[in-house]
Formats: C-alpha cells, sequence, structure tokens
C-alpha cells in the first residue's frame, strides 16, 4: 500500500510541478530578456545514460532531495524515456522516482519536449539542453521560462573547471546563478 501512495504522491508532484512549468508566464531564474540559446546539436543515443545532478536551481518537486539521478533512455521511435530519482532528506534515504516521455522538438535534438503525464493536457514542459561537452560528460539544462535550470554530469563529482562552465552557460542564458544550489550526492 506504501508504494501505491508513493506512486500516486509522485505522480501528482510531477503534474503540479509540470502545469506550472507550463503556464508560468515568468521565469523566477531567468532574466528574459536574455535570449536563450542551446547547443547546435545533440546526439540523443550519445546522451541516453545516468546522469548525477550537480546544482540545480530551487523547484518545489525537488524540495530535500539529494542525490538526484537523472536516467534516459532512447527508444526505437527517437523517443526519450526519462527516470529521475532523488532521495529525501539523506543519501542513505530509499530513493523515490518519476518516469517521463521526451521528445526532440526539432532536427537539433537540443530542445525536448518532456512529459510526467503525457495523457493529460499541459503537462509537458521544454527541456533545453544549453551546454554539453565534447565527451558527453557535463551538460547544462535550462527552460526558456527560467521556471529551472540544472548542472548534470557522468559522476557524481566534477571538477570546479567543469562547474564553472556550467555557471558560465547559466549565466550567458540570463540565469541569476547566485540562486544556484549544489546537490549532495
Amino acid at each position: 500500500m506504501t508504494y501505491r501512495r508513493n506512486t500516486i504522491r509522485i505522480a501528482m508532484t510531477g503534474f503540479v510541478a509540470m502545469v506550472l512549468s507550463a503556464c508560468a508566464s515568468g521565469g523566477d531564474y531567468r532574466d528574459q530578456s536574455v535570449p536563450i540559446s542551446t547547443v547546435a546539436s545533440v546526439d540523443l543515443e550519445r546522451y541516453q545514460g545516468l546522469w548525477y545532478e550537480i546544482a540545480r536551481f530551487p523547484v518545489f518537486f525537488e524540495e530535500g532531495c539529494v542525490g538526484v539521478t537523472a536516467e534516459y533512455a532512447l527508444n526505437t521511435d527517437g523517443s526519450v524515456i526519462v527516470k529521475n530519482s532523488c532521495r529525501d532528506g539523506s543519501l542513505s534515504a530509499e530513493p523515490r522516482s518519476a518516469t517521463a516521455s521526451a521528445e526532440a522538438v526539432d532536427a537539433s535534438g537540443a530542445k525536448l519536449k518532456v512529459d510526467f503525464l503525457p495523457y493529460v493536457p499541459f503537462t509537458s514542459g521544454d527541456y533545453w539542453i544549453l551546454d554539453i561537452d565534447e565527451g558527453y560528460e557535463t551538460v547544462v539544462v535550462g527552460t526558456p521560462n527560467g521556471f529551472a535550470g540544472w548542472i548534470l554530469a557522468r559522476q557524481p563529482k566534477i571538477s570546479n573547471a567543469r562547474l564553472q562552465r556550467g555557471i558560465k552557460a547559466l549565466q550567458k542564458n540570463g540565469y541569476d546563478t547566485n540562486q544556484l544550489t549544489l546537490t549532495p550526492q
């Protein structure tokens, strides 16, 4: 019974988060007068796999989350399955997760539309890849409305140089990085 309650809670949290993300007219963390730009292209085949959240802008659906990961799997039709996991308050806590579907909205693969409840209207959110290194080891993701932004990496810890590169990518896209928080891993 606890598993079912947690699944429903996670689904509702994802639903509320995506609705707010889709409906938000103004960004909390990004100056929308600054043009936002993505990388020229993303190879979604190379992008798939496990990513650790290194830093994020606070969003209510991740409140108290530590040990956050995102795992991407490419489907044969080109769509992507996204499984986000976190641990509430402690790295030793049991992880909870939510699964979404995503699709590239253009040929670049750098702009994804992510949906945690694909059969409910207006629940998808924009997930734009603002920076990714050549080795696909560190990525910076943002939302055009400034509702959220993340620095992710293939390893739970990254060098200060890689972190600074991510911060600069966010700043270039109008984000107030003074509000960025590091995620315990």
